[in-house]
């Protein structure tokens, strides 16, 4: 058993931690203020090969493994959660549909230019009535002819305002009931009858543009069906299955930065003659972060070298989410801590870690939804 990370995983980890503390980093308390997309250290990103990470050389991407990918994710995110969460959803909900189900034709039209960076993506799942219970998708789907007239709402959609290409999840069978009948689709944002609705004033990750999407009998040709008509629902589960790994990736940056700030504050802040880090309660809040987001790490990554190896990783990256996340979550709330009333003012980044964070228990699939994925493959239930 190999701990240790290849040259490549390194060298990549060595490229994006210095272009996300160079770039990322000054720009985050910024994004967060106005909520504007930072489309330039996108454009920087895409030039760099890392928004197409994961995918072949052969479509512009830089052929790297699914390990080298949550390193990524999990550096950007230390740097500025709305860059790791608009980087991952890209990647893990815009692109990866294309990759895994696409055909030839569909990888080199649509995939070449979001590996690129030339386009963002997104993933049109969620609807008003469709959230944890996806099989529930109102949005309809019908042949007409050679194109596929789409008509429907999506709501909370991450890149939604600024993609080029929605993967949409659509019903093809209205007589399927459950969550059978289910197809996905490449829609191009440009096409007549789609439209973005509001965009959503967000507690945290605000430089994530998150937002309704419309579809009025919009009509797409039929060749951008995705895979077999009716697979959608097994489709979708497959591509939240590696979306959670990007997100416990997410997670572990974010509950990263925390931790590193908290060390530098406890060994900068004197209170009663001598660093605060010198007292055990301000030790034990390191020792516990410190601890449990190193477990987390290794979860993480457990789950992204089974994907890498062909292997089911269903358990593993809902584990990793979920302990992932709840491990930042303690990272933050002891920074809080540490840095107590100064902790709550926007002087000091620990609010922002704080606020950015709690996305990752609910985005993917919620914690309780974890438990349930996990406790089904372990249990073996339907």
């Amino acid at each position: 058993m190999d701990f240790q990370l290849t040259e490549e995983q390194r060298m990549i980890r060595e490229m994006v931690r210095d272009f996300a503390e160079n770039e990322i980093m000054p720009i985050a308390s910024e994004i967060d203020q106005t909520g504007r997309f930072p489309s330039e250290n996108f454009e920087k990103m895409g030039d760099l090969g890392i928004m197409g990470l994961p995918w072949p050389e052969e479509y512009d991407g830089a052929g790297a493994d699914t390990v080298c990918y949550a390193i990524a994710t999990e550096e950007i995110s230390r740097a500025c959660g709305s860059h790791g969460l608009s980087y991952a959803a890209h990647v893990s909900l815009g692109s990866a549909p294309i990759y895994l189900f696409g055909n030839e034709e569909q990888k080199k039209k649509y995939l070449t230019p979001l590996a690129r960076g030339e386009a963002i993506g997104a993933l049109g799942l969620t609807e008003p009535e469709a959230g944890s219970d996806a099989g529930s998708t109102k949005t309809t789907a019908v042949l007409d002819g050679d194109e596929w007239v789409i008509n429907g709402a999506k709501s909370l959609i991450t890149n939604g305002p600024i993609a080029a290409t929605v993967i949409t999840v659509a019903k093809t069978d209205p007589t399927a009931k459950g969550s059978h009948g289910i197809s996905i689709f490449i829609v191009e944002t440009d096409r007549p009858g789609f439209s973005v609705g509001k965009i959503e004033d967000k507690f945290g990750l605000r430089g994530c543009h998150t937002s309704q999407l419309f579809y009025e009998d919009c009509r797409i040709p039929k060749e951008n069906l995705l895979g077999r008509e009716g697979e959608g629902f097994k489709q979708i589960l497959e591509v939240l299955d590696g979306g959670r790994i990007s997100i416990g990736a997410m997670a572990l940056g974010l509950g990263q930065a925390a931790l590193d700030e908290s060390v530098k504050y406890a060994k900068e802040r004197h209170q009663f003659g001598r660093p605060i880090a010198d007292f055990q309660a301000i030790q034990w809040m390191i020792a516990d972060g410190a601890t449990r987001l190193e477990a987390a790490r290794l979860m993480v990554y457990k789950a992204a070298y089974l994907e890498d190896q062909g292997e089911k990783f269903t358990k593993e990256g809902a584990m990793g989410k979920l302990f992932a996340s709840e491990a930042a979550e303690l990272a933050c709330f002891n920074a809080m801590q540490i840095h107590a009333g100064y902790g709550y003012t926007k002087d000091y980044p620990v609010e922002r870690f704080y606020r950015d964070n709690r996305l990752t228990q609910i985005g993917e699939g919620t914690s309780e939804i974890q438990r349930l994925v996990i406790a089904r493959q372990i249990l073996a239930l339907r």
